[in-house]
C-alpha cells in the first residue's frame, strides 16, 4: 500500500495492483510546433514544458509495479468515426508537416518521443476528448480490478478533465498530479484545479510528481 500526501494535506492511499496511470494524448500533433493542433507557439512550449514531469512519473509508476494505459485523441482515415460537432470544429484530418491531423497511422498522431508506451502497455485510440468513449478502457480496468487512477496528460481543460469526469462517474479513486498535466494557458489550469477541488473535492485528490515519486520509492 502506498500514500501520497496531496497539495492540501489529505492522503490519497493506493495498492499498485489495483491502480493504473493514465498518460493522456502526449501525441506528436499537440507537442510539436509542427503538429497539426499546434495553432501557437507558446501555448505548445507551455503544454510540452510537463514533459519532465511526466516522464519521472511513469518511470516511477512503472517501477512500483503500476500499469500505464497510454491514450490517443485519434480518428479512422475515412473520418468515419467524426462526430458532427468535431467536423464542425474543423480540425480532425486536415493536412499539414506530420500528416493529417489526428487521424490513426499519421505521424503527428503518434506519441512524441519520451512518452512511446513500452512493450505490453495498453494503448488506448479514443475518437473524442474522454477515454472513455467508444472504447474498450473500461471494461480493461474492470478485468484487471482496478479501483483507483492517476492522472497526466494534455489538455489539463479537456482531454484529462474530461476522462477525469468520466472516471468519477465510474466509481474510480482519481489523483490528479497537477505538474504533470497542462492547458494552454493559465487560467484554464486555474480553473480545472478548483473545479477538481469543488464542493469538498468532487472529483478526487491533487498532487504533484515529486509527492508521488517519493511515495512509491518508499
Amino acid at each position: 500500500m502506498f500514500s501520497v500526501t496531496c497539495l492540501d494535506g489529505r492522503a490519497f492511499s493506493f495498492e499498485p495492483s489495483t491502480t493504473a496511470l493514465f498518460a493522456i494524448d502526449f501525441q506528436r500533433d499537440f507537442l510539436e510546433p509542427e503538429g497539426g493542433c499546434s495553432m501557437d507557439a507558446e501555448e505548445t512550449k507551455r503544454l510540452a514544458a510537463v514533459m519532465p514531469t511526466a516522464q519521472a512519473a511513469v518511470r516511477a509508476a512503472r517501477a512500483a509495479g503500476i500499469e500505464i494505459v497510454h491514450t490517443r485523441e485519434s480518428y479512422a482515415p475515412d473520418l468515419s468515426d467524426v462526430s458532427p460537432a468535431k467536423k464542425d470544429m474543423d480540425y480532425v484530418g486536415v493536412e499539414g508537416p506530420l500528416g493529417r491531423c489526428l487521424i490513426r497511422g499519421e505521424p503527428g498522431c503518434d506519441f512524441v518521443n519520451g512518452m512511446q508506451p513500452e512493450d505490453g502497455e495498453r494503448v488506448v485510440d479514443k475518437p473524442g476528448f474522454s477515454a472513455f468513449y467508444r472504447t474498450d478502457l473500461e471494461e480493461h480496468l474492470r478485468a484487471g480490478g482496478v479501483q483507483s487512477l492517476i492522472f497526466t496528460g494534455i489538455t489539463y481543460q479537456c482531454c484529462v478533465h474530461s476522462t477525469l469526469r468520466d472516471a468519477v462517474e465510474r466509481g474510480y479513486r482519481c489523483l490528479t498530479l497537477d505538474d504533470c498535466c497542462a492547458a494552454v494557458a493559465e487560467d484554464l489550469e486555474d480553473s480545472v484545479r478548483r473545479i477538481i477541488r469543488s464542493e469538498g473535492n468532487l472529483f478526487g485528490w491533487i498532487a504533484d510528481s515529486g509527492l508521488f515519486c517519493s511515495a512509491v520509492a518508499s
